[in-house]
């Protein structure tokens, strides 16, 4: 059922068709779930929450509302603290967990807004972040780092943590879809692979062309220390990362 809260302009998105919490390493959590994009037409695909646990503790990021059997085996895990936004074009599920744990939210400079519009209109802006990111010394995770992808609009960012050889976490801007998977409409299928978007070890074709980022930037992607990638978007990269990830990242003009 959908609701609406204080915490939000608009009622929070409906849960839909998920599957399970899934352990990637010790404290680190994925559960891909569904995204319905409603213009410029109407198609679904899957998408990532990734989910950091210190202590007893959990943060959330890129998040997807899970429904109320996904919510138990959530709080089996810890209590909901803390909502990391690394990506300009997601965080719609965000006011629901802050809403319902109270969590703070922490995102990119960003404003949340539906579309991909760069400057919303006031009244598009649906929600507002309780502290920006700006740097690692803002994260609320031990031994983490936040990139900010600075030249592009909206904001972007990487969270880099500094465990397991280094566990790169992504928005848009790195993707792994190797085929579509069970969260695709049929719509989705057929337009995403004209896009490009269905591709492994991929550098977001549209987000790219709708951000415009500086080029040396994403190149300096290749400097960071890291052996995994868990993206919003697509399957984990399990080791070699890096290798695997290089001739996408090296061929971004």
């Amino acid at each position: 059922m959908t609701t609406q809260n204080t915490t939000t302009k608009k009622p929070f998105l409906e849960a839909k068709l998920h599957g399970d919490i899934q352990r990637i390493f010790d404290d680190i959590y994925l559960v891909t779930g569904t995204f319905t994009m409603t213009a410029p037409i109407t198609m679904s695909f899957s998408r990532n929450m990734t989910i950091v646990r210190e202590a007893e503790e959990l943060t959330l990021v890129n998040s997807v509302r899970l429904s109320e059997e996904g919510l138990k085996q959530l709080d089996k895990l810890g209590k909901v603290k803390n909502i990391i936004r690394i990506a300009g074009f997601h965080g719609c599920d965000d006011p629901f967990y802050k809403d319902r744990y109270g969590a703070k939210d922490w995102s990119v400079d960003s404003p949340y807004a539906a579309g991909v519009e760069k400057n919303p209109k006031p009244e598009d802006i649906y929600f507002k972040a309780d502290a920006i990111l700006k740097g690692s010394d803002s994260l609320p995770l031990k031994g983490a780092e936040i990139i900010v992808l600075k030249s592009c609009s909206p904001s972007e960012g990487l969270l880099l943590l500094h465990r397991e050889k280094g566990v790169l976490v992504a928005g848009d801007c790195l993707q792994n879809w190797e085929k579509p998977d069970q969260y695709f409409s049929f719509l989705a299928k057929l337009m995403m692979r004209m896009m490009g978007l269905i591709k492994p070890y991929n550098v977001g074709p549209a987000w790219l062309k709708v951000t415009s980022p500086d080029a040396q930037e994403i190149k300096d992607i290749l400097k960071l220390d890291f052996k995994h990638v868990i993206p919003a978007h697509g399957q984990p990269v399990i080791n070699e990362a890096k290798k695997l990830f290089g001739p996408a990242i090296s061929r971004v003009k």
